[in-house]
């Protein structure tokens, strides 16, 4: 089941938080508790994933793109992850999430999120193509930028996500069947 209880305590959290700037990174602390575990006892991989989202959803809130979407009509979506795991996480373990727009195409904006233990290693890390889009598709995000007030540049690429958006513009869709 998806955590809205703790989603809707993020936003309680942060209700009176200062807004973002697009280049701005949200931090957040969580803990893994009994309900995220898999069978080793650790942080389940998909969790993980969930947990994610509650970085993201609050840090697009205090940026002004969740009230930008809802006065356009507009929807967000995910277009693609690539995920690392490299540490364990046990039960009751804290977690600070750090969460923050890597940069940006004419389509996608690249969300790039890690998850850090107490002693400063970091347990995963993830980057995430989203979208905005509408009725008629993905909603351009010069267009998206502007409705949100923001008139700067997008950041350049880093090499490594710019390496990973062309690898997935030569993934073949949908995939082949055997």
């Amino acid at each position: 089941m998806y955590p809205f209880l703790r989603l809707a305590k993020e936003f309680l959290k942060f209700r009176n938080a200062p807004s973002l700037d697009v280049h701005g990174e949200h931090v957040s602390t969580h803990i893994c508790w009994p309900w995220d575990l898999d069978f080793a006892a650790e942080l389940n991989n998909g969790r993980t994933l969930t947990l994610f989202d509650l970085g993201r959803i609050v840090m697009a809130k205090r940026m002004g793109l969740l009230s930008t979407i809802r006065r356009e009509g507009w929807f967000m979506t995910m277009a693609g992850a690539t995920v690392r795991y490299r540490r364990r996480v046990p039960m009751f373990t804290r977690l600070t999430m750090r969460s923050r727009v890597a940069w940006w195409d004419e389509r996608f904006f690249y969300l790039e999120q890690s998850m850090w233990l107490t002693n400063g290693e970091c347990a995963n890390h993830a980057v995430y193509r989203a979208a905005v889009a509408d009725k008629n598709g993905i909603v351009n995000t010069a267009r998206v930028a502007a409705a949100m007030g923001y008139t700067g540049q997008t950041t350049q690429a880093p090499d490594w996500i710019a390496k990973w958006a062309e690898a997935e513009a030569l993934r073949p869709w949908p995939p082949m069947q055997d």
